[in-house]
């Protein structure tokens, strides 16, 4: 706006936040940098994660699911996440308001579900899905990793008793033209894409041969 208008910015804002805005009477401004509660805008299922805004700092977000992400959706923001902290912000809300909560979606983190039970003693945990979807994902990580270690070790030793033997190695070959090395070593992301893709891109693949 000061460059729209020809004002000095930095001086416009000073005078925003001092004389055209209600800041300097607002009644949360002394805490506001450390935590800020709309209990007005508490429902049924929540969701609570952290956030990290600026500077690296961490914040505890807590929202209402009906919101979806627009304005009324908060309902607390509180600097760190530090359980302890946490909830004594939390339990400033009514415990009548606290109380009306029946689910709470949150990561796997210990320190969230303290903050849960003890802020909403009445409310079910759900496991956040990408939380839990990471956590297979991981599983099946080390799934492959372990067989393709295994198969480096069983074509080394195919290889070894071939010198033995005086005869050249031939490795076994995958109807991909891969052998089973090379197909755990790039199957990373293959494992998780749907049949109905794996299908296509592997007949795209046969047409290119």
């Amino acid at each position: 706006m000061g460059e729209i208008y020809g004002l000095d910015g930095k001086r416009l804002q000073e005078q925003y936040a001092a004389h055209l805005s209600d800041f300097s009477s607002w009644k949360e401004a002394d805490h506001a940098e450390d935590w800020l509660l709309f209990p007005e805008n508490m429902g049924e299922y929540l969701s609570i994660d952290e956030t990290s805004l600026s500077q690296g700092e961490l914040y505890t977000i807590l929202t209402n699911k009906s919101g979806k992400g627009r304005k009324g959706a908060l309902i607390a923001m509180i600097k760190g996440t530090e359980s302890d902290k946490v909830i004594d912000i939390l339990l400033k809300m009514s415990e009548s308001v606290r109380k009306k909560v029946k689910e709470v979606t949150l990561d796997l983190a210990p320190t969230m579900e303290r903050i849960v039970k003890k802020s909403f003693p009445k409310a079910k945990m759900v496991a956040d899905r990408f939380h839990v979807q990471q956590l297979a994902s991981d599983a099946v990580q080390k799934i492959r990793i372990d067989h393709r270690w295994q198969a480096i070790e069983q074509e080394n030793k195919e290889m070894e008793l071939a010198k033995e033997a005086k005869v050249p190695f031939i490795a076994d070959v995958l109807a991909n033209g891969d052998t089973l090395k090379q197909l755990l070593a790039r199957s990373r992301y293959l494992l998780f894409k749907k049949q109905l893709v794996r299908h296509s891109e592997r007949l795209v693949s046969f047409a290119s041969a």
